[in-house]
């Protein structure tokens, strides 16, 4: 690990006159990043922290990791027009691209926007959790991201997560992974906002290891659904073909369902 984050290197990195982010906080520990960049109340504002003890994850999952072995960053960018639907799964992919290009890992997404690394036999080491914030004037979106660093596997919640470290990655810049994050996150809104959302949507599908698998969908609200994952339509929903037919979902858990033997 090449030290903790410095607020003053990040903030020299993407404070930049070229750049939509425009303030960045910096906290060596906090309860919630997300919590508290909801509570700055405007876009385009990032708070980071080398640990939180409150960290949420889809679902209303607990995300907590111990002190010094993660990377936390919360964004709010303006909700986009006509919803924000592509957001979470564009800020995967800006997680996927970012740790490809600091740490030389191959990185997939599994949808809407688990970050997998192939090298660790397809194990999570970064979740994205979206919040629509209301209230406080226009209404914006924080966009959250954890990212692991160099826990061990002991130290990890469950046998499918793993760290940067346990995939082979050497020495990471923290620094340099939070700015080419937001840098990409930055970059891929531009691009879903602007004349031609097609782009976004082809770079994602294009990292996404979802389609083409057999995988089983989770809600709280109903059965599971099995199917193979066919597509991810231009809502950004994962489209299923399964035993009852074709079916597209907005929101849900996947399980990637590996072949026997």
């Amino acid at each position: 690990m090449a030290g903790s984050l410095d607020g003053e290197v990040l903030r020299a990195a993407l404070l930049t006159s070229d750049s939509p982010w425009h303030d960045l906080e910096h906290h060596a520990t906090i309860g919630s990043t997300n919590a508290r960049a909801a509570m700055v109340g405007e876009p385009w504002r990032v708070v980071v922290a080398d640990h939180q003890s409150e960290g949420r994850g889809r679902l209303a999952r607990s995300w907590e990791a111990p002190p010094g072995t993660s990377v936390a960053v919360s964004a709010t960018v303006p909700l986009p027009p006509g919803g924000a639907g592509w957001l979470p799964l564009l800020a995967g992919l800006s997680a996927a691209q970012a740790i490809t290009a600091v740490t030389g890992l191959v990185a997939e997404l599994k949808w809407p926007n688990d970050v997998l690394l192939p090298d660790d036999a397809d194990r999570k080491v970064c979740g994205v959790l979206c919040e629509v914030v209301t209230g406080l004037g226009a209404a914006f979106v924080v966009v959250g991201a954890g990212v692991n660093v160099d826990q061990t596997r002991e130290q990890l919640p469950v046998d499918t997560a793993t760290s940067l470290a346990l995939a082979g990655a050497e020495e990471v810049d923290r620094n340099r992974l939070v700015a080419a994050y937001l840098s990409g996150l930055a970059g891929w809104y531009a691009a879903l906002t602007g004349p031609d959302p097609d782009a976004p949507r082809a770079a994602y599908r294009r990292q996404c290891a979802t389609v083409g698998r057999q995988v089983t969908v989770s809600r709280p609200d109903r059965a599971d659904a099995r199917g193979t994952a066919v597509a991810v339509d231009d809502d950004g929903r994962l489209v299923v073909d399964g035993a009852d037919g074709r079916h597209a979902w907005a929101a849900g858990d996947v399980t990637h369902v590996r072949s026997a033997g």
